[in-house]
């Protein structure tokens, strides 16, 4: 692999010379490939009994595992059903330090393509809210289709900037995960793209990015919160002196040290200010660990030191302000909490639910869910509880998204079937997981099966992949086209 020659002097001043030949004879051993067990949707001990693949566990998290150079995981119809995401070993770390506890309220600022944001989702177990977001458009689409694919019920996506967010959600988070744009240099043996435009993204541009995303995340925590800072990368300019520059910002926080095990190291106070605090940061090293280079420190928030502003608006948020929205199809609000005069606890009133839906409910489902819902347009979400207002913010997802409703007809969504148990739905077909039929219905092909005519979940091994309609002996195919497994 060629490696740019300022990253190699870079290391070279950075690490002794043993280390630094150790580091460099990583280059040269096979990266190392892994997988995170979706625990809203299968627990360990169940996957493992199914499971398909050779499996080996990573010591950091107790959902990942590393499985063989040569396999496919993307390509077996367990990946279609959500029960497993495919994620490179490192990057499994930040979720795991975050500790999301189910009922928080969490922020994945920089969360594209979605692989921490489902590592939290599960520690939650769609209990509380995730705000996930990314400021990159295009990134933003595959972050929904990871949630949606996953089951990810309590997830409210948005393509906003630090700044924006900060504005509406001050004191509001209970933990805030960033995984900044960075450099990119831990990924240069797994993506040799990473280093090829090195030159373009290298540390003094990135480190930028991220002193200016992290000016705005103390107005989001809570006092007693918590906030993990993470990146791919090498670069002290980037790591342990960015978490430097925070402490220097704000003076309300501290560093917590993150146990160490299997490989882990410690940061490097002597690559920043000397705080002997910031060896309590984790550093991953790919001649030390088997996985690529990450960086993670975990800092916790001061129970004092919140804002005149923030706590108002943190009283404000306690008192009721806007929890909800509906929407009717001309734009106009028909129904909510503005925070007009409700109590705590008070009941909300019924919503105006279309008829369509409601008959939908209950003639295909075991379950009936509940929560808030909101109508955007013909579109219908289930709101994770006690959200602030979105109004003025860029939102590519309004939390669990059910279904469109058109006059008498309501045509629910993958997303509504993904996030379901086969023993929620009415009317399933479920198939082997080796069968010819699974993977014709994954490619999007009708299939020749007898069966009551109407919609039917369709279901592999017990596990829900998508939606069908039967019609006599022939099942026209509802996966969605964007979806499809083409070989």
């Amino acid at each position: 692999m060629k490696l740019p020659a300022e990253f190699l002097d870079k290391m070279k001043r950075l690490l002794d010379g043993n280390e630094y030949d150790e580091f460099m004879n990583s280059y040269n051993e096979p990266r190392h490939y892994g997988l995170r067990v979706n625990t809203l949707k299968i627990t360990v001990e169940e996957f493992l009994k199914i499971s398909p693949f050779k499996l080996e566990p990573v010591p950091w998290t107790l959902d990942g595992f590393y499985y063989p150079e040569g396999e496919n995981p993307g390509k077996h119809p367990y990946y279609h059903a959500g029960l497993y995401y495919i994620q490179e070993p490192s990057a499994m770390l930040p979720g795991a330090v975050l500790e999301a506890k189910p009922g928080e309220k969490v922020l994945d600022l920089c969360a594209a393509p979605g692989g921490k944001t489902i590592q939290i989702a599960a520690a939650m177990q769609n209990s509380g809210i995730i705000i996930a977001n990314d400021i990159n458009a295009d990134r933003v689409k595959a972050l929904v289709k990871n949630i949606e694919l996953c089951g990810v019920r309590n997830a409210v996506v948005l393509n906003e900037t630090p700044e924006k967010i900060a504005s509406g959600f001050e004191g509001y988070f209970d933990r805030i995960l960033v995984d900044a744009p960075c450099s990119g240099e831990g990924m240069f043996r797994k993506d040799e793209d990473a280093a090829r435009s090195w030159e373009s993204f290298k540390c003094e541009t990135c480190s930028g990015m991220q002193k200016t995303i992290l000016e705005h995340v103390d107005r989001m925590l809570k006092p007693g919160g918590s906030l993990v800072y993470s990146t791919c990368t090498f670069s002290p300019e980037e790591d342990e002196r960015m978490i430097s520059y925070f402490l220097n910002l704000q003076n309300n926080y501290e560093i917590a040290e993150i146990p160490k095990t299997a490989g882990m190291q410690p940061g490097r106070p002597e690559w920043s200010d000397g705080n002997p605090k910031l060896a309590g940061t984790v550093r991953l090293w790919p001649h030390r660990i088997k996985g690529e280079g990450h960086f993670a420190a975990l800092l916790k928030k001061k129970e004092y030191g919140i804002s005149i502003d923030s706590m108002k608006n943190l009283q404000d948020m306690q008192a009721g302000t806007v929890n909800y929205d509906i929407i009717s199809g001309n734009g106009e609000s028909i129904s909510g909490n503005h925070g007009k005069g409700k109590q705590p606890g008070q009941d909300e009133p019924e919503l105006p639910l279309p008829e369509a839906f409601r008959k939908f409910i209950y003639g295909s489902l075991n379950i009936a869910p509940e929560g808030k819902f909101i109508l955007k347009g013909r579109n219908i979400y289930l709101l994770p509880k006690s959200i602030p207002s979105l109004d003025g913010l860029r939102v590519a997802k309004f939390g669990w998204f059910l279904g469109e409703a058109d006059g008498n007809r309501f045509e629910p969504s993958h997303s509504m079937v993904t996030a379901l148990e086969m023993k929620d739905l009415k009317k399933v077909i479920n198939l082997k997981s080796g069968s010819y039929e699974v993977k014709s219905y994954l490619k999007g092909e009708t299939l020749m099966l007898d069966g009551e005519k109407g919609l039917t979940a369709m279901c592999v091994d017990g596990y829900t992949l998508g939606w069908a309609k039967q019609t006599g002996d022939i099942l026209k195919n509802l996966y969605p086209k964007g979806w499809r497994k083409m070989n």
